[in-house]
């Protein structure tokens, strides 16, 4: 019988076909190409940035008032918003701001080093304001009081202060306005903040016993509070930075504060903008002793004190009708001590170089037991 032949094994082959290769070196290629080409645009930019901030030293080194040269939150505004008008994504505009912003902040630091004094800590929403003005290279010092950032200033330790001034939801801020009768610094800037409150904690949200904020943040928030955390008892701290350290820290508390608080005390943001008032907007003044000049869209700032009389106060805002300036803010606060009676704090638009403005101001001054231009500054755009 003849025996069966003994099959072939098949001869694995060490290669592969030539159409199973293509895409792994196709792909491999493509990676590689697009490596270069990430690593030149890397490079294009760097030139680029590095430019602009060769650019822009060179302007304020020929500059002979440091002060201007390194503080203009006009320019500075106009520049942010032409950037914001011709992007065309995919970045968002905070984030194109975010670039801009941090250009000029590292390259005016290094010409000229500015000390900025906030209300602290790091991450409340005073910082955000000082940090959207003046860029995270300034020297940023926080401080505990809104009387601190005046005395920090007034004692030449700062070179501005960053405080709240109003918000829209619970109005003016008494702090602030009483230091300005203390003290003779004058307003040289400001900053309007859209405030989106956030609910953060460290487990979920109907574990939570315990919400910890500033007073102002949770009377902002009292509404949604009272709807979506009942069982929660509310405690008010110094900031909205120390309640995101309580929530990180202790079981079954959370915290109202920002974005930016969650991120750096790594909590999780169990309900994002639960502000009553979804137009929530507060107004930060900045400090400092030096004037600023007319840009063209201005606001004056005044502290009026008028006799107590009847129709003292009627006769020194006629002359804001009669002059046709438009008024946008009036606040009243008590005078301190046994005289009786009120100072007026005056919002307006124009420059007190302005010529109806100055007509204006020199009617009061006539009327005025006090009078005190807080400054005139470039009125800013809303943010956020």
């Amino acid at each position: 019988m003849a025996s069966k032949p003994v099959p072939k094994k098949p001869v694995k082959s060490n290669t592969a076909p030539a159409s199973a290769k293509a895409p792994t070196n196709t792909a491999a290629k493509a990676s590689a190409g697009s490596a270069q080409e990430m690593a030149r645009l890397d490079n294009e930019i760097l030139k680029l940035l590095n430019r602009r901030a060769a650019a822009t030293a060179k302007l304020i080194e020929a500059d002979p008032n440091w002060w201007s040269a390194t503080y203009d939150p006009r320019s500075d505004d106009d520049l942010l918003k032409r950037i914001e008008s011709e992007n065309q994504g995919p970045l968002p505009a905070d984030a194109v701001r975010g670039v801009f912003r941090q250009v000029l902040s590292a390259v005016r630091n290094r010409v000229r080093p500015r000390r900025v004094s906030y209300l602290g800590p790091a991450f409340s929403f005073t910082h955000m304001a000082a940090v959207e003005r003046f860029g995270e290279s300034s020297d940023l010092i926080p401080v505990n009081t809104i009387a601190a950032v005046f005395e920090e200033v007034n004692r030449g330790h700062a070179d501005f202060g960053v405080v709240p001034i109003e918000n829209s939801t619970d109005g003016r801020i008494i702090d602030t306005l009483d230091m300005f009768t203390r003290l003779p610094l004058r307003i040289c800037g400001e900053i309007q903040l859209c405030i989106h409150h956030n609910l953060l904690g460290k487990v979920s949200r109907g574990e939570i016993n315990e919400v910890y904020s500033k007073p102002q943040a949770l009377s902002q928030c009292r509404d949604w509070l009272s709807r979506n955390m009942p069982q929660a008892r509310l405690i008010e701290v110094t900031s909205t930075s120390t309640a995101a350290q309580l929530a990180r820290d202790k079981p079954g508390a959370g915290a109202i504060a920002s974005k930016q608080a969650a991120v750096e005390y790594g909590l999780q943001i169990l309900a994002d903008s639960v502000e009553d008032n979804k137009n929530n907007v507060t107004r930060f003044a900045m400090i400092g002793d030096k004037p600023i000049g007319p840009t063209g869209r201005d606001r004056t700032s005044l502290l009026l004190q008028i006799g107590d009389k009847p129709g003292a106060l009627a006769d020194a805002l006629a002359s804001f009708k009669q002059n046709k300036i438009n008024l946008t803010w009036i606040e009243s606060f008590p005078l301190r001590g046994p005289e009786s009676g009120y100072i007026f704090f005056i919002d307006c638009e124009g420059h007190s170089k302005d010529a109806k403005v100055k007509r204006t101001l020199d009617d009061l001054a006539r009327l005025a037991v006090r009078m005190e231009v807080l400054g005139s500054y470039p009125r800013s755009e809303l943010i956020g």
